[in-house]
């Protein structure tokens, strides 16, 4: 029989990956190594068929090489790439039952907020303990290109598996998300209803069964007074913040979003990839130092400005949601806000000092 390279289960190309290795080998092989590059990262004899085991992987796009090797020395190898590495200890979880105020963390979230002269919506927590800090999060703002997120989802949902690399589907998906284009977006609605608002009918039918109550993907805006007013194209800190955990969870088939059964754990960690990529940032303002990654989503129009991702680090992970609405010119910038709010909630899940 012929030596055979190993066929990997996962990872796989073009995803977020926490670490997991798993697949399959030919029988004759005796040990599977795990490299990137010149790095090995694990060196493990094989019994059986199968593999499976669990590396630490650099926050960034790598080629992971697994090789098998016989008990004459042979070598086959598999690459997969790229991928991109999160913390082995963010690996989704059940969700925490009860989540909880975290009172030092709502005080700082709190004292940053009242410096930005706008209104805003603030809704911070940490995916594995579920302690969270919340300020004005169900007060409701223009969405803007946030619900990208959602459309992608949906998009993923009609689908079998994920988009084909180079295909129509996987260049408009990736349009909508990393440059953020509009026109992908709306190309990615009427794809899938038929029309702009036949494709934000089934946004908001998914959105709504896991528990976004607070937001409409379709109709207009007014734009009068202090805070916002809305017919349409509206959500808030508290649903984006759920719409976030959810995919979080879904990346090992858990949770609402999971359950909602053709959202699969690969279409999850694929769209986690594109957010690895996005191009606009504030979360991460004053993150750059630190061992952390931020895979988010931004969204603007000309009186609002948000932001909304999940802080990976080596410890876990956990989400935050800022927007804002009507930036006055004094205090602190609505961008300020949030990279602020994001290290606050750094250094407290973190047990870091400032």
């Amino acid at each position: 029989m012929a030596f055979l390279a190993p066929v990997a289960v996962t990872p796989a190309a073009y995803e977020v990956s926490f670490g997991r290795v798993a697949g399959r080998v030919s029988p004759e092989t005796e040990r599977i190594v795990v490299s990137i590059g010149r790095r090995v990262l694990a060196d493990k004899r094989v019994g059986g068929r199968s593999f499976d085991l669990t590396v630490d992987l650099p926050s960034r796009d790598v080629t992971i090489r697994i090789t098998a090797i016989d008990e004459h020395g042979q070598r086959r190898t598999t690459a997969v790439g790229p991928v991109f590495g999160l913390p082995r200890a963010a690996r989704p979880r059940a969700p925490p039952r009860r989540g909880r105020v975290d009172g030092a963390l709502a005080r700082a979230v709190a004292g940053v907020n009242r410096d930005f002269a706008g209104a805003s919506g603030v809704f911070v927590e940490d995916l594995l303990s579920g302690r969270r800090a919340e300020v004005s999060s169900r007060v409701e703002f223009p969405a803007a290109s946030t619900l990208k997120v959602a459309i992608a989802i949906e998009v993923l949902r009609a689908l079998r598996g994920k988009p084909t690399p180079g295909s129509w589907l996987d260049r408009t998906m990736r349009a909508a998300i990393i440059p953020s284009s509009d026109r992908a977006a709306n190309e990615l609605l009427i794809w899938l209803g038929g029309s702009t608002s036949g494709g934000a009918a089934r946004v908001n039918a998914t959105m709504h069964a896991v528990g976004m109550s607070q937001t409409d993907m379709y109709g207009g805006y007014l734009i009068t007074g202090v805070t916002p007013r809305f017919v349409g194209k509206r959500s808030t800190a508290r649903d984006l913040a759920l719409l976030m955990r959810e995919l979080h969870f879904a990346a090992e088939g858990r949770g609402r979003l999971a359950r909602r059964g053709s959202f699969t754990p690969t279409k999850a960690r694929f769209l986690l990839y594109l957010l690895a990529h996005t191009q606009v940032s504030r979360v991460d303002r004053f993150l750059h130092e630190e061992e952390a990654v931020v895979l988010q989503k931004a969204g603007w129009i000309t009186k609002a400005r948000h932001d909304m991702g999940l802080v990976y680090w080596r410890g876990g992970v956990f989400l935050v949601v800022v927007l804002t609405w009507n930036e006055r010119g004094v205090g602190i910038s609505s961008d300020v806000l949030a990279g602020r709010v994001g290290r606050a909630a750094y250094l407290r899940f973190t047990g870091r000092r400032s």
